[in-house]
C-alpha cells in the first residue's frame, strides 16, 4: 500500500496521520502551518484496514492522555540533510524538558544557525512524534508552532513535571 492517511479525533482537535509504505511520514492539524495539499495524503483508510496507522493513532491518544512518554513507530520524514540533522536533535529532547533554537544551533557547531534551525523545526512533518513543541525561544518564551501556540502550550503542560505544576499559582 502506498501513501494513505487516517483522521484521528484528539484532545487537540482532529489530526491527520500520513503513512507511506512501512513508515509514518506526517502528522498534521487541520489548520497546520505548511500543511501539504490534501491530495498528497493519499487515500483515507480506517484503522481496521491499516495496522501501522492504527498503532500510530493508539500511541498518539495514549501520549495525549498522559500514558505515554515516547513513540515506538517507524518514521520517514521528507527533508534535506540540514533539516534531518535538526530533527534528530529534536527527537532526543527528553519528555518534560525544553531546549532553544540557539542551543540546537550550538550542537550543530554554529550558534548563528539559530534562524535556520527555527525554519527546520517549523518544517517538521512529524510534529508531536518528533517533539518540536519542546523547542522554545532563547528567553523561554513560546515561539512558533505549526499547530498553533495554544496547542504548543497544551503539549508542554501535558509534559510538565509534577513539582513544577504544583508550584504554579494558576
Amino acid at each position: 500500500m502506498s501513501t494513505r492517511h487516517i483522521l484521528v479525533e484528539t484532545s487537540l482537535g482532529p489530526v491527520t496521520i500520513v503513512a507511506s509504505g512501512d513508515a509514518i511520514i506526517g502528522l498534521y492539524f487541520r489548520h497546520h502551518i505548511r500543511r501539504p495539499a490534501r491530495e498528497s495524503f493519499g487515500q483515507e483508510v480506517t484503522t481496521a484496514e491499516d495496522a501501522l496507522l492504527a498503532e500510530a493513532a493508539v500511541q498518539l491518544i495514549e501520549y495525549l492522555a498522559g500514558g505515554r512518554r515516547a513513540f515506538d513507530l517507524p518514521f520517514d520524514a521528507s527533508g534535506d540533510a540540514f533539516q534531518h540533522s535538526v530533527w534528530s536533535i529534536v527527537a532526543e529532547i527528553p519528555f518534560g524538558e525544553t531546549t532553544t533554537y540557539g542551543q540546537i544551533a550550538e550542537r550543530l557547531g554554529d550558534r548563528s544557525l539559530a534562524y535556520r534551525v527555527g525554519q527546520a523545526v517549523g518544517a517538521n512533518p512529524l510534529c508531536i512524534f518528533v517533539p518540536c513543541h519542546r523547542v522554545v525561544g532563547a528567553n523561554g518564551n513560546l515561539t512558533g508552532y505549526a499547530g498553533g501556540l495554544r496547542r504548543k502550550q497544551a503539549l508542554l503542560e501535558l509534559e510538565e513535571p509534577a513539582q513544577v505544576r504544583a508550584g504554579r499559582l494558576f
